[in-house]
């Protein structure tokens, strides 16, 4: 780790090493709040999901057809008028061709990645069938993700983990994801309204905790709890679609609002995204697991009144 300003961290502590150390892993889990991993995924298999998420843009005009596609040059004329539908960075008929995609939903079922969280847990482990992905083409209607904790969002146990996926190079020039340090001890946190992805921005108050910001590469994984706060970094590469996908994991025997359990934004139905898939027992896989419904609190999405003394 390398020191940017006083509360900013370049870099973030590889745990890579302690995936054959349950203990030691959910220790600092415990204590920083997130984990990172140096090239958790071979390259190849998320090379193809790039290809796939690359696609949904493609075909549309919105890359730069002079260029090779992987280098997801945007074209920006194509895109000057696009409006990023909830944050999502394309339109809500793009996303909702993206949420079909076979590889986009079966990709949080990597063995890897569920070997990662049965370790973190020590138990069975259930990825949330309601996947996200960022495809944040650089357009005027832009607005980066603003600073939150994703429980607000979630509900459920407050032991839910994202899995934060670059779909390829992400430095921080491109505007990746950065973490408040050790911030989940500090609860859940009220908000306000703010624009870009979510909607709400957490209110906080003077905090010597350090924001860690890190230059990711294809096959890097991050993973955080619930309660850590978080954004994305401006992007300041303008011409390049910066793309990634939030995968969320829990014990399969811990609570789980009905929420995420439904497609992303309500894009469409379940029957609608699997559709055109092939027979496999990733369709609906939740429905064969005694899960455990809690109720939604509105009020955690609407306490404003607290700021800051």
């Amino acid at each position: 780790m390398t020191h940017a300003t006083p509360n900013v961290i370049v870099g973030f502590r590889d745990s890579s090493d302690l995936l054959a150390d349950p203990a030691a892993l959910q220790a600092r889990a415990a204590s920083d709040g997130y984990l990172f991993f140096k090239q958790l995924l071979p390259k190849a298999d998320v090379q193809a999901l790039r290809n796939e998420l690359l696609d949904v843009v493609a075909i549309r005009g919105w890359l730069d057809p002079q260029t090779p596609r992987d280098a997801a040059l945007v074209n920006a004329t194509a895109v000057h008028d696009l409006e990023s539908w909830g944050g999502t960075g394309i339109t809500e008929e793009a996303y909702r061709d993206l949420q079909t995609r076979e590889l986009f939903q079966r990709f949080q079922h990597h063995p890897r990645l569920i070997q990662l969280y049965q370790t973190l847990f020590d138990s069975a482990v259930l990825p949330h069938p309601r996947t996200i992905a960022r495809v944040m083409v650089p357009c005027p209607s832009f607005r980066p993700t603003p600073m939150h904790q994703d429980f607000i969002h979630i509900q459920g146990t407050k032991q839910v983990w994202t899995c934060w996926l670059p779909v390829g190079d992400v430095p921080r020039a491109l505007g990746g994801l950065t973490v408040l340090h050790g911030s989940h001890n500090l609860g859940v946190l009220t908000v306000r309204s703010a624009e870009g992805a979510g909607n709400l921005e957490t209110n906080l108050c003077d905090t010597d905790l350090p924001w860690i910001e890190h230059d990711y590469e294809m096959g890097d994984v991050l993973t955080f709890h619930s309660c850590l706060l978080h954004k994305s970094l401006p992007n300041q590469i303008p011409e390049v679609v910066r793309l990634s996908c939030d995968y969320r994991f829990q014990s399969a025997t811990q609570d789980i609002e009905e929420k995420s359990l439904v497609p992303h934004m309500r894009v469409a139905t379940w029957d609608e995204l699997y559709a055109d898939w092939p027979a496999t027992p990733l369709k609906y896989y939740w429905q064969q697991q005694q899960l455990r419904l809690s109720p939604w609190d509105e009020s955690l999405h609407w306490q404003k009144e607290r700021i800051c003394d």
